[in-house]
């Protein structure tokens, strides 16, 4: 049998050792894919979709842990809805002085404070990334039996410690409401700033 050269295996040899002495490419590892942004308006829009409008007097209990110490507010309100997708609620001091009236239109989120004599407005879309911090905003309706509309709205946002309940009553549906009804009338003098502001401006845990 005919012996063949070593020199006949050394680029197999020095194939062998190339390869075995390169570093392997590490796996690429991709970002995990970004979640689409959900409008947290659109939860609480979808529970009112069966009707075509309503109107409901309203309590307003809203919930804040800060620090380990726990607010509770209470507030009496008026909501107002008209498909698809209007939404305006009216806050009033149980004494019955206005604290704030808030829209919520084509993605417009507009809210006027009356006593601060300010109003912001701006597109939701454009503080996506503070919804983000704010983490899974849950919305949980109940309805009495064969009920069209919910009578009762929880709102949570745990990781900003906050929760909202909403009690719907005297509820009148489907009452025709007139564009006036979801169209702001600022009095003179009212301030109007970017809505990311009155939201930066809240701190986020």
């Amino acid at each position: 049998m005919k012996i063949r050269s070593p020199f006949y295996f050394l680029p197999i040899i020095l194939v062998t050792i190339f390869l075995s002495g390169c570093p392997k490419k590490p796996p690429e590892i991709l970002p995990p894919e970004k979640p689409p942004f959900v409008n947290p308006m659109e939860k609480i829009l979808k529970e009112f979709s069966s009707v075509d409008s309503f109107q409901a007097r309203t309590s307003i209990r809203v919930e804040l842990e800060r620090d380990g110490e726990e607010r509770r507010f209470l507030l009496d309100g008026i909501l107002l809805f008209r498909k698809p997708d209007q939404l305006r609620i009216l806050g009033y001091h149980p004494l019955g002085i206005s604290i704030f009236d808030a829209l919520y239109q084509n993605n417009q989120l507009a809210i006027f404070i009356p006593f601060q004599k300010r109003a912001y407005e701006g597109d939701i879309s454009h503080f996506e990334d503070l919804i983000e911090k704010a983490g899974d905003i849950t919305v949980i309706a109940q309805r009495e039996e064969d009920a069209e509309v919910p009578t009762q709205i929880m709102i949570e946002a745990l990781d900003m410690g906050a929760r909202i309940l909403l009690r719907l009553k005297d509820i009148s549906l489907n009452p025709i409401f007139g564009e006036e009804t979801f169209r702001w009338s600022l009095p003179e003098g009212v301030e109007i700033r970017p809505i990311a502001r009155l939201l930066r401006s809240k701190r986020i845990r």
